[in-house]
């Protein structure tokens, strides 16, 4: 019986010290030419320090023209080799493999970090407030995206990381490929469920043909959308028993998008029986991705939780995300049986007011991701967390760094 201790294995003979992953936050601290900078090491010291078996980066985009918003890291060549390399030394030095989060955000495009149309694989607006309709990618530019995602993989290979997690989950483009609401194509791209998931296959094919053996290849995926007509779990299900057969060394499991936050916790009662949101559906899922180690992430708080899902097998390894921008150490925590994790949960205020012209559950899960960044950018600048940072100072922050477009906009 497996335990949170225990070291892990995956298929291409990488081994993780133990069980617990510093899952990916997006941390928007590049520099303008959207490199990481000395803020970026700072804080990926702190976390290589903290005792866990794998650490993930946020959002590493890989085409600078589309971003998810604005300060992301992007690798699309050789140009911030040496930076990058700087990035992944806290973490050699502590011998923690890191993993780059590689994604393209599609219809997610930030607009105050764009400032033209975003792309997407069909003509969808993103139901949030202030979101254009993207212009519709053709087949040749869905090929060049998919090149682009090797592109990047091998570039972070280079620079000294152990692997790459392909963002495939909330709403960014590959989830817009899979989903039956966002994919309206009906060439080899779309049409059923088959060819929706060609895209995160071709994808994961083409890194896994141009980097190294040893080199980890992950994908983070929807468990559903959460939306009526959305990405199911048993099309879900289906993508999961696909990528098994393509040399997948971790799959993540979470769920939702910005315009239905289940990661953030706001998935209906009975998707948050246990502990962790979406476990009951990671239980069904160990069933069609066989020997392929899973990853889940999203409401773990406890050890007794964590233990729990390991040593019963119905994951491999557990994610910790937004506990660690307050805990950077969380893994420590864990494994020394120290504490519980916090739950810092901010919302809007005026609610019955706000209600009436918006959705709150949206709105309070991007104020919920800028209360996190903030105590990234603290983390960042060598400052301690704030757990008691008010909605006020938040929002502030928020459109500080994002501008007016700060509260009708998507982050992951």
């Amino acid at each position: 019986m497996p335990a949170l201790t225990d070291p892990l294995t995956l298929p291409n003979g990488q081994v993780l010290p133990n069980r617990l992953m510093k899952a990916a936050l997006s941390e928007a601290l590049a520099t303008d030419d959207h490199a990481p900078d000395h803020r970026l090491v700072e804080l990926y010291r702190r976390w290589s320090d903290g005792g866990y078996g794998l650490i993930v980066t946020g959002n590493v985009m890989v085409d600078r023209t589309q971003l998810g918003e604005p300060g992301n890291v992007v690798v699309e060549d050789e140009r911030h080799l040496d930076a990058l390399r700087r990035w992944t030394a806290p973490a050699k030095d502590a011998g923690v493999p890191m993993w780059a989060q590689i994604n393209h955000p599609g219809r997610q495009a930030n607009p105050m970090a764009l400032r033209h149309t975003p792309v997407a694989p069909s003509a969808v607006a993103l139901n949030l407030p202030g979101a254009s309709t993207p212009r519709v990618l053709t087949t040749e530019e869905v090929a060049d995206v998919v090149e682009r995602f090797a592109t990047t993989a091998a570039v972070c290979e280079a620079a000294g990381f152990d692997g790459v997690q392909v963002h495939g989950a909330h709403g960014y483009l590959v989830n817009q490929f899979l989903s039956p609401r966002t994919n309206l194509r009906t060439d080899e791209w779309g049409g059923d469920a088959e060819r929706r998931m060609r895209f995160p296959l071709e994808v994961v094919r083409r890194i896994r043909a141009r980097v190294s053996p040893g080199f980890a290849v992950g994908i983070k995926l929807n468990s559903a959308d959460f939306q009526r007509g959305g990405f199911s779990e048993d099309e879900s299900r289906a993508v999961l028993a696909a990528l098994a057969t393509e040399g997948v060394d971790l799959i993540e499991i979470s769920g939702g998008s910005y315009e239905s936050p289940a990661m953030m916790g706001t998935a209906a009662a009975s998707t948050r029986a246990r502990e962790a949101y979406f476990l009951e559906y990671a239980r069904t899922a160990r069933a069609v991705v066989g020997d392929v180690p899973l990853a889940v992430t999203g409401g773990f708080r406890t050890r007794t939780g964590m233990a729990d899902a390991v040593e019963s097998g119905e994951c491999d390894v557990v994610g910790l995300g937004r506990p660690t921008a307050v805990v950077p150490d969380a893994a420590d925590v864990v494994l020394a049986d120290r504490a519980d994790l916090p739950t810092h949960r901010i919302t809007m205020g005026a609610r019955g007011l706000v209600g009436k012209v918006t959705n709150l559950k949206q709105l309070d899960g991007l104020l919920d991701l800028g209360w996190h960044a903030d105590q990234l950018h603290r983390l960042a600048d060598g400052r301690d967390p704030d757990p008691g940072r008010g909605r006020a100072a938040t929002l502030a922050a928020m459109v500080r760094r994002n501008g007016r477009g700060a509260l009708r906009r998507t982050r992951g």
